[in-house]
Formats: structure tokens, C-alpha cells, sequence
């Protein structure tokens, strides 16, 4: 039965950028079970909260990057980077000159993995989400723009998470 890892993303629950600048998320990981394990973490991306998440990008058990769907085309990968700021408790994506298309929720999802019996075994996971609103650079596409946001809700089940969601519409 897998336990839960404790997993927070930072800045959060939401955080505003301009677009054109360089957005960095961080996944904070702690209460891992086993001295000796591995964890995996996945990024995912959902345009809001009626849309189904996509995997955006993995870092193995091994230390890999791994790039899924659209995020695998060239364009997308070349602004997207994944990297283990401290082993095995602080990873950061970086999303590198934002684009109206990267307003959305971004979920970290964590495992902790380890070789029991001579095969890889999950012991626990763990999920936090954040949602990353854009507003336009040009004078006048600030004056509106809709927003979403939500508040993360615990839940029970590994990689899960509940939320409640606001629109609203911002105006100058």
C-alpha cells in the first residue's frame, strides 16, 4: 500500500506572469519512506479545470528528462527544462518566455520508488498544483483578461487532487 509523500509547489496556489518572461515552478518533496529510494516526478498541464491533464515532462527514477505528447515537439521542448535543483527534495521547471497558450494549472506528481524482490516497488506518492495566469504585455490586451482560480482541496487517493474553481474577469 503506498503512503503519501508530502509535495508542495511554489509559488502557489496562483501566481501572475507577463508574457515574454521565464516562469519557474518548484516542486518541493519531503517525508520520503526509504532511506535508499528513487522518486519520479511528472509535470502535467491542463488548460483549465474542465480539461483533461497532459503530461508535459518526466524525470525518471534514474535522473532522465523525458518530454510527452506536444510538449516532445521541438518549439515546446526547447522552452520547457526540468531539473533536480537538490537530490531528491527540490525540483524546479522552468517554462522560458511565456505565451498566452502556458496560462493554466501545472500539477508536480511525485512517486518514490525502490528495488524489493529484484523489481522496481512504489512505497508512496504525493501531487500539488499551481495555476499559472498570463496577462498580455500590450497596453491593450491589459485592460481584460479572464482568469481562473482555484483552491487545492486534500485527498485520500495518490496523485488526486480536488479543487474548487472561480472565474473571474479582471479589469483595469
Amino acid at each position: 500500500v503506498c503512503a503519501a509523500l508530502n509535495v508542495t509547489v511554489s509559488p502557489g496556489p496562483v501566481v501572475d506572469y507577463l508574457e515574454g518572461q521565464n516562469a519557474t515552478l518548484l516542486c518541493h518533496v519531503s517525508q520520503k519512506r526509504r532511506k535508499d529510494s528513487l522518486l519520479a516526478v511528472r509535470w502535467f498541464f491542463a488548460h483549465s479545470s474542465n480539461s483533461q491533464e497532459a503530461l508535459m515532462v518526466k524525470m525518471t527514477k534514474l535522473r532522465m528528462v523525458q518530454y510527452y505528447g506536444n510538449f516532445s515537439r521541438s518549439a515546446k521542448r526547447q522552452r520547457l527544462r526540468l531539473l533536480e535543483e537538490q537530490r531528491g527534495t527540490l525540483y524546479r521547471l522552468s517554462v522560458l518566455t511565456l505565451q498566452p497558450s502556458d496560462q493554466g494549472h501545472y500539477v508536480c506528481k511525485v512517486q518514490e520508488i525502490s528495488r524489493h524482490r529484484n523489481k522496481w516497488t512504489a512505497w508512496s506518492n504525493g501531487s500539488s498544483a499551481t495555476e499559472m495566469r498570463g496577462v498580455s504585455s500590450h497596453p491593450v490586451e491589459r485592460g481584460a483578461f479572464l482568469g481562473i482560480s482555484f483552491l487545492i482541496l486534500p485527498h485520500s487517493l495518490p496523485f488526486t487532487t480536488d479543487f474548487i474553481v472561480i472565474f473571474f474577469l479582471q479589469s483595469s
